[in-house]
C-alpha cells in the first residue's frame, strides 16, 4: 500500500468534532482514502476513546486505530475565540461531523445557520443516538441502546436465555459506515447543486436496516422473529460444532446444493431424500436431526481434518477464531487485512487495514492516532492565525 500516493478523497477537508464512536469512525473511513481530517477536541476533555479499553505505556490503543489519518487540534467551542476559530475552519472545510446533543451547537451560535453562512457548500453531519427530532431526541444515548431498541438483542442468544448485547460497539460501527456513505451522498448532491446540506444520522436506524425484513414480516404476517441461538429459521444445518480436539467450526448451508454436499460428506445422504429437505425453512424445522448428523461427524475429527474435508467437498465451513487466530490466518495475511503501521509513540503496531481495496486510487494508513492537540499550532497557523492570536486563544481557555 502506497501511503504517499493521493487517495480518491484527496482535497476533501473534514472537521471531526465527534466522540465515541460512530462519528469519529466515519471520519476515519474518509481519512483512510485521502481526506484531510482535522480532529477537534476540547482542551481539557479529549475524546474518551483515548482512554477507552487497554493502553500501553499510558497510550490508549483504541485511539491509535480510531484517530489514524487525523490531525489533532484542541478548541473550546463554548469560548468566543473558539467559536470564531471554528467558523474560520468551517469556511475551509467540506464536511463537519459532530455528535453533540441536539441544540448544543445552536447554544454556542454554531448551528446550521451560522455554519452555512460561513460556507454555503458545507455538509454538516449530525450523528446522535435518536436523531435531531422526536420524543427521544434530547435523551443521552449510546450504541448499546440502539442494539436493545432495534430488535437486535431480542433475537440474539439462546431461546431460553436472556436477550444478548454484543461485547463491542456494533450499532456505533454500523452507524459509522452509514455515516461515511451519507457524507459521500451529500457531497455528490453538492457536486450537482453547489450547495451543502445537513445529514441527520440516528444510530438507532442503520442497525435496524441490517436486521433485514423484520418490520415487513411483522406488518404482513404478524411474525416476530424469536431467539434461535446459532440456528437459523431459514436454513439448516447452520450452527457451530465442536471438533475432536476441542475447537469449534461454523457451518452454513444457505444454498440447497451446499446442504446436499454436507449430508453426503457426513455420511447421511439418506436425509436428502426426505420431503422436508427440499427447502431451507423445512430443513430448519428439522434442525435437531441435521445437527445431530453433522455434529456427530465433526466431533469424531480434528479441526484440521474437518476443514480439509469440507473444502474438498466444496461445502461452506469456517473455524471459530479469536484474535490470535485472526492475526495468523493465511487469508487475512494474503489480503493484508491486519497491517503494520509505524508509530512514533509505540513503534510498529498492527491494526485493521483500510476497509476495501481500490485498484487505481487505493486508501492508506498514513499515521496512527496522534497525541491530544499535537497539530493545533500547525493547523491554526495554516489558517492564518499568528503567534499573538494563538497566545490570546490560550489565555481565553479556547485552546
Amino acid at each position: 500500500m502506497n501511503a504517499t500516493k493521493p487517495g480518491p478523497l484527496t482535497g476533501l477537508r473534514v472537521l471531526d468534532l465527534a466522540t465515541l464512536f460512530a462519528g469519529p469512525l466515519a471520519a476515519t473511513l474518509l481519512g483512510d482514502f485521502g481526506a484531510e481530517v482535522v480532529k477537534v477536541e476540547h482542551p481539557a476533555k479529549p475524546d474518551p476513546s483515548r482512554g477507552h479499553g487497554p493502553s500501553k505505556d499510558g497510550v490508549g490503543l483504541w485511539w491509535k486505530l480510531l484517530g489514524r489519518n487525523k490531525r489533532a487540534i484542541t478548541l473550546n467551542l463554548s469560548k468566543p475565540g473558539g467559536r470564531a476559530t471554528l467558523l474560520r475552519l468551517a469556511a475551509t472545510a467540506d464536511v463537519i461531523i459532530e455528535n453533540f446533543r441536539p441544540g448544543t451547537l445552536e447554544k454556542w451560535d454554531l448551528g446550521w445557520e451560522e455554519l452555512s453562512t460561513a460556507n454555503p457548500r458545507l455538509v454538516l453531519t449530525r450523528v446522535t443516538a435518536f436523531g435531531q427530532f422526536g420524543p427521544y431526541a434530547h435523551r443521552p444515548g449510546f450504541g448499546t441502546l440502539a442494539e436493545a431498541m432495534s430488535g437486535f438483542a431480542a433475537i440474539t442468544g439462546e431461546p431460553d436465555a436472556p436477550p444478548t448485547l454484543p461485547p463491542f460497539g456494533l450499532a456505533d460501527s454500523i452507524a459509522g459506515l452509514a455515516t461515511a456513505y451519507a457524507v459521500m451522498t451529500a457531497l455528490a448532491a453538492r457536486d450537482r447543486t453547489g450547495e451543502g446540506q445537513v445529514v441527520d444520522m440516528a444510530i438507532i436506524e442503520p442497525i435496524l436496516t441490517v436486521l433485514g425484513p423484520q418490520p415487513l414480516w411483522y406488518d404482513q404476517l404478524g411474525h416476530v422473529q424469536p431467539r434461535t441461538g446459532n440456528r437459523s429459521q431459514n436454513n439448516a444445518p447452520r450452527n457451530t460444532y465442536r471438533t475432536a480436539d476441542g475447537d469449534w467450526v461454523a457451518v452454513s448451508t444457505s444454498a440447497q446444493s451446499v446442504a446436499e454436499r454436507v449430508m453426503h460428506l457426513v455420511g447421511r445422504p439418506d436425509l436428502i431424500d426426505e420431503p422436508w429437505f427440499a427447502t431451507g425453512a423445512d430443513r430448519a424445522a428439522h434442525a435437531d436431526v441435521l445437527d445431530e448428523a453433522v455434529g456427530r461427524w465433526i466431533a469424531a475429527r480434528t479441526r484440521t481434518d474437518v476443514l480439509a474435508a469440507f473444502e474438498k467437498a466444496e461445502a461452506a465451513v469456517a473455524p471459530v477464531q479469536d484474535v490470535r487466530d485472526v492475526m495468523t490466518d493465511p487469508q487475512y495475511q494474503a489480503l493484508d487485512t491486519v497491517t503494520t503501521v509505524d508509530d512514533p509513540e509505540l513503534g510498529p503496531i498492527r491494526m485493521q487495514n483500510v476497509l476495501f481495496r481500490l485498484s487505481a486510487t487505493p486508501g492508506a494508513i498514513r499515521w496512527a492516532g496522534r497525541p491530544h492537540g499535537a497539530d493545533t499550532e500547525a493547523v491554526l497557523t495554516e489558517l492564518g492565525l499568528t503567534t499573538a492570536d494563538l497566545a490570546a486563544l490560550r489565555a481565553e481557555g479556547a485552546l
